[in-house]
């Protein structure tokens, strides 16, 4: 069994890892923090989990509020795994002091915000113990078949390579304001500042980032000088009119530290990005992009295309389909014959793919996933928990983790620092 050390809880990422027990995790939590309303809404979302009507967890929290709150943490040494989830400036400072003092460290995204931090990014991912960032989003059902079709040969075929086309598009879209576990929620102002939480183009980027390094694997770790090459990178701001910025922060105001940022009354927040770039010679494109409000009954929005020889593949999660993944092909070859192939590829998964099914229409596939298999973002995160705990138990850290880590870092550090800026 592993204890738990939660430090300086500014993120709501930090909560939602705890949103299941764990059954390597002992239900006592160790929590250190700068007093504040950061750390009151991490205890609130996390006692709303510990009494909710079903399946209630356990969490029994035991807090050290302090500025020093780091230092104690290393000198008290209460458990061996560290979630940090907060601000990201100084973000990799912490994590190679934690590493260093000898404790396993999953941290939210993004690591650095700039290109200065790469430095400690290297020394990190080589060193022991394991230190790992939350990537969530291989844990969608829809982007788990994108990456069992694409590695298919009969169903797939390879990637295209040709020039200036992308074989490799993602779009996603978040909101500004937004319910978690069913509630509206409340960011602090900081997540606004640019120099603390980071640009847009090394935020949502990264999950993209990793899940392009994925489906691209070819089982060999990725070099960012050898496999990668920015073709463009740009920012545009998401305008927040002062009276939406109230009810995502509860300040009457726009703070101090924001007034930088303000055109003519309105907050510009530089959140939405644009990266295109080539990776192991497959040309990748993505968009990661914020609107103010989630819509009633909505919620985060991608699509995602692979073009490959064979087939094109799609997953879209958006309103037209419910906000659940779903999954089609449409074969570039004979459609009975990829049908035949999906088929196959689903029988040989059933140990984690069972129930899914594909239907034909015309020329196009449709896979079904049961609902036993769909699990919600909120659930992704209690979901790498398990999985790093994993990792710190058997002491192998995910096979090429630490390449791709440095890999994706290094490319939005370069795009941040080349990116044209809209503002």
């Amino acid at each position: 069994m592993h204890t738990l050390i939660v430090c300086n809880p500014g993120h709501f990422h930090a909560a939602l890892a705890l949103r299941n027990r764990h059954a390597l995790l002992n239900e006592e939590v160790f929590v250190y923090a700068e007093a504040g309303p950061d750390l009151e809404r991490f205890l609130a979302l996390v006692e709303a989990f510990n009494t909710r009507a079903q399946d209630p967890t356990g969490w029994q929290l035991r807090v050290y509020r302090g500025a020093d709150h780091l230092d104690q943490l290393i000198a008290q040494r209460r458990g061996n795994v560290v979630l940090l989830a907060g601000r990201n400036d100084g973000k990799m400072k912490t994590i190679q002091r934690l590493q260093s003092a000898g404790f396993a460290v999953l941290g939210d995204k993004t690591w650095l915000i700039d290109e200065n931090d790469l430095p400690l990014a290297r020394q990190v991912t080589t060193a022991q113990p394991v230190a790992q960032d939350m990537m969530t989003e291989r844990w969608d059902v829809g982007n788990r078949l994108l990456k069992v079709l694409s590695t298919d040969a009969d169903v797939f075929g390879t990637f295209r390579r040709e020039d200036d086309e992308p074989a490799i598009s993602m779009v996603s879209v978040h909101h500004l304001f937004k319910a978690v576990n069913g509630a509206p929620l409340r960011r602090p102002p900081w997540y606004f500042d640019t120099g603390a939480q980071g640009e847009g183009i090394t935020d949502v980027t990264t999950h993209l980032t990793d899940l392009a390094l994925w489906f691209t694997d070819s089982g060999v770790p990725c070099d960012y000088a050898r496999d990668m090459r920015l073709r463009l990178a740009r920012q545009w701001p998401t305008p927040v009119p002062l009276a939406i910025f109230r009810q995502i922060t509860g300040l009457e105001d726009y703070p101090a530290q924001l007034h930088a940022q303000v055109r003519e009354g309105t907050l510009q927040y530089l959140c939405n990005a644009e990266v295109r770039f080539d990776l192991r010679g497959v040309g990748v494109h993505m968009e990661a992009l914020w609107g103010l409000e989630e819509p009633p009954g909505g919620g985060d929005e991608f699509t995602t295309v692979l073009e490959g020889t064979l087939a094109r593949l799609f997953c879209e999660h958006d309103r037209d389909t419910a906000f659940q993944s779903v999954v089609k092909i449409l074969p570039r070859v004979d459609a009975a014959r990829t049908h035949e192939a999906v088929e196959r590829v689903l029988a040989h998964h059933q140990d984690t793919l069972a129930g899914v099914t594909v239907e034909r229409r015309g020329t196009l596939l449709t896979l079904t996933v049961p609902e036993g298999l769909r699990t919600t973002h909120e659930q992704h995160f209690a979901k790498v928990l398990d999985a790093f705990l994993r990792q710190v138990q058997s002491g192998t850290p995910a096979v090429h983790a630490a390449s791709d880590l440095l890999a994706k870092y290094s490319l939005l550090a370069d795009a941040r620092r080349q990116s044209t800026r809209e503002i």
